[in-house]
């Protein structure tokens, strides 16, 4: 196993908050994870109107490198091509799992021939912090993503909607762990988003939150994107 990617998370509990040096070892996108299998094929074909070949199996595991995961608030692209897509979270942190929120910033012109390099393509923007997930698991489907772009200097609403759109953590992880391996210690992983409004679409900056009505709070994140010119 290789050094990892050393990253500050604040853990984020009722009872206050920790500073947390994390090396992430491992991370993991995890695709079409819809429960609603209407919605998901909506996002298939929403992907498939950019030329990408549909999944051969749902949900499916892509792996990434963790040194892809980040919390800055500007990424780098090659091209402007790219597109941000708001996704819970999950983590392994000493034993116990936390939830957050992220952007599973892809190449759309790499995805429609090769989904698993589109994914290595982009930095993985995700928010520095992190709930614990005994203090969401009994209202976990209340919770809400949301997304803005912003497009020719306008900010548009992107995405908007319950996790409950999406299979819970846990199923997911026993999904990865029976076929794919160990959600270990410095395991993260990205659980899947919900259909863009308007379509997919690159934007100058992404903006993207996970809220909690019950307990009254959210976490967000935004980042720039650079487009960097391809000469060939």
């Amino acid at each position: 196993m290789g050094s990892g990617n050393a990253l500050s998370f604040s853990l984020t509990t009722n009872a206050g908050v920790t500073l947390r040096l994390l090396t992430l070892q491992k991370a993991i996108i995890a695709g079409w994870t819809g429960r609603d299998v209407a919605a998901m094929e909506e996002h298939i074909k929403e992907l498939e109107e950019i030329g990408v070949t549909r999944p051969a199996t749902t949900p499916i595991y892509y792996r990434v490198s963790a040194a892809r995961v980040t919390i800055a608030d500007a990424i780098q692209a090659a091209g402007a091509d790219s597109s941000g897509e708001v996704e819970f979270v999950v983590a392994k942190i000493d034993g116990k799992l936390w939830v957050g929120v992220g952007s599973d910033h892809t190449d759309r012109k790499v995805e429609t021939y090769n989904i698993t390099v589109s994914k290595q393509m982009c930095d993985k923007p995700v928010a520095a912090a992190l709930w614990p997930w005994e203090e969401v698991a009994d209202h976990w489907d209340a919770l809400i993503l949301r997304s803005h772009a912003v497009i020719g200097g306008k900010r548009e609403l992107y995405q908007d909607g319950k996790v409950a759109a999406m299979r819970p953590p846990i199923e997911l992880i026993e999904g990865y762990s029976r076929s794919h391996g160990t959600f270990d210690e410095g395991s993260i992983m990205f659980g899947g988003t919900l259909p863009a409004k308007g379509g997919i679409r690159a934007a100058e900056r992404f903006e993207f939150e996970l809220v909690d009505e019950k307990l009254g709070r959210r976490i967000a994140q935004a980042y720039n994107i650079e487009p960097l010119p391809i000469l060939g």
